[in-house]
């Protein structure tokens, strides 16, 4: 199994804090809302079936309401898929969400130089904004794993 995509954190011993996580339950569950567009795919990472979802509304809302019961195991996935860091996934999304267009996002990230050119270019004409709608999560794994290190 390959190790780029195990946590960084390790499991917490007895008497501590948890592990901090990657993403939310809560926000998966309020972005499922928005599922029929794949909003909750993109959020966990399956970029392919949030695309599809896209294009179908959900698989024609059959996939959307059997998500509402799958959402707990791709939310298990995602955490071990991607790693902990001082950049929140959560956070990241919201802002590619709202203001990826600005590449606010990706002033969050560090990436002062493309942030730049989102800013003057909306996003590169909107096809940055989709690049990042689906790599978004391995940036933010990317960034979190070169901090993590030192």
């Amino acid at each position: 199994m390959s190790t780029s995509h195990s946590p960084v954190t390790p499991a917490p011993a007895h008497g501590s804090f948890p592990a901090p996580e990657t993403h939310s339950v809560v926000v998966g569950y309020i972005t499922w809302l928005f599922g029929f567009f794949g909003a909750h795919r993109f959020y966990y990472g399956k970029q392919i079936s949030g695309t599809l979802y896209f294009f179908t509304l959900g698989l024609a809302g059959i996939g959307w309401i059997v998500d509402l019961f799958l959402i707990p195991s791709m939310d298990r996935r995602a955490q071990m898929r991607f790693a902990t860091g001082p950049l929140d996934y959560t956070i990241a999304w919201i802002l590619l969400t709202f203001l990826g267009l600005f590449g606010i996002h990706r002033f969050y990230l560090g990436k002062w130089v493309t942030g730049v050119i989102y800013l003057l270019t909306g996003g590169l004409f909107g096809v940055g904004w989709l690049y990042d709608l689906w790599t978004l999560n391995e940036q933010v794994d990317l960034e979190n794993r070169r901090l993590n290190r030192g």
